[in-house]
């Protein structure tokens, strides 16, 4: 990575406002990324495709934090991704990787963030309804199902279109926090 290039950023912006928020970003000069997918809807006269977010919510954006102030108060935009205060850049090699995925073509969707030994249930096949948790050993996904009090489990090949996180059923929101930026006195 060149010493020029800037780091990139999630942008929490308002629901529902993620393209005005990035026509808005590019008026002033930045080059947002705003990564979508295209869903049929149907009302009772017709069907519509529509282009949705693939990040409902969210933003990327390559920002230079010496001077942030400039994004985090335009309207739309809640605040950048941070914890603790901290704004949290997103590694390039993500970035590039969702580009290549959109520039593809190839039909995209949001999908649940599982990560192994995240608790899930079985939603498709013989193995529906199905509750452990999911493991990616060598290469292939599995359910593992345990007996706690034998301190037992068993595993079995699953395909990872069969699961959802266990629990809700909406998709997580992996915001640590959106505090707008605050100017400290000097």
């Amino acid at each position: 990575m060149s010493l020029n290039v800037l780091p990139w950023f999630a942008l929490r912006v308002k629901s529902q406002r993620e393209a005005i928020a990035a026509a808005m970003l590019e008026g002033q000069g930045y080059k947002p990324l705003h990564p979508t997918y295209s869903v049929r809807r149907r009302w009772s006269d017709r069907v519509k495709v529509l282009e949705m977010p693939l990040f409902s919510g969210y933003l990327f954006c390559q920002l230079d934090l010496a001077s942030p102030i400039r994004v985090v108060t335009m309207p739309s935009i809640l605040g950048i991704v941070n914890s603790a205060g901290r704004s949290l850049s997103i590694p390039g090699h993500e970035i590039d990787s969702l580009r290549r995925l959109v520039d593809s073509g190839m039909a995209s969707k949001p999908w649940p963030y599982l990560h192994a030994g995240q608790d899930i249930v079985v939603q498709k096949g013989p193995l529906q309804g199905v509750e452990g948790k999911i493991v990616n050993f060598k290469g292939v996904w599995r359910v593992v199902v345990s007996i706690s009090m034998l301190q037992r489990s068993v595993s079995a090949e699953i395909d990872r279109d069969w699961v959802r996180p266990a629990g809700r059923l909406t998709l997580p929101v992996p915001v640590l926090s959106t505090a707008r930026l605050e100017l400290a006195p000097a």
